[in-house]
């Protein structure tokens, strides 16, 4: 018999009948017999449980914390230190910055005529971005940008 799983999960898919969790710390995929209310998007701090009698399947155990985690373009332009740190560094590399309180920055230097490419593939990377957020345990991420910088502000 399979343990049961305690974890932040990422809902991945989810229909009437049943829904897809990922571990956001290892990226075990875990698929529910019964879909218990949950949507794609949300993230959920709990336990899953094998669904038995074969334990192929799981269930929502129990909750702990749930949210949903919004991802979006801003058209604000990135932040001082945003800027700052796309200065400091070469076109091509990412710098990782704790946010005072909960959260991160994530800054990219580019080309400046693939920024807006750069913005592209950061809002299509849904699941990845997600994940990242609700490793951090926080609601919202913010995507800011102007020629040469992307921040990737991952916000409560």
């Amino acid at each position: 018999m399979t343990d049961e799983k305690t974890g932040t999960f990422l809902v991945t898919a989810a229909d009437e009948g049943s829904a897809v969790l990922t571990d956001v710390d290892d990226g075990q995929v875990h698929t529910l017999a019964t879909n218990p209310d949950v949507t794609v998007g949300e993230a959920i701090e709990g336990r899953l449980a094998p669904e038995p009698p074969l334990d192929v399947a799981w269930r929502l155990a129990a909750v702990d914390d749930r949210w949903t985690i919004s991802v979006e373009e801003s058209s604000e332009a990135p932040t001082t230190l945003a800027r700052e740190v796309a200065a400091e560094q070469a076109v091509g590399e990412l710098t990782r910055r704790e946010r005072a309180g909960t959260g991160e920055l994530h800054v990219l230097t580019v080309p400046e005529a693939e920024t807006a490419a750069a913005v592209a593939d950061v809002l299509d990377d849904e699941e990845g971005v997600r994940s990242r957020a609700a490793r951090l345990g926080v609601a919202r991420v913010v995507v800011r940008s102007e020629p040469g910088v992307v921040s990737v502000r991952y916000l409560p």
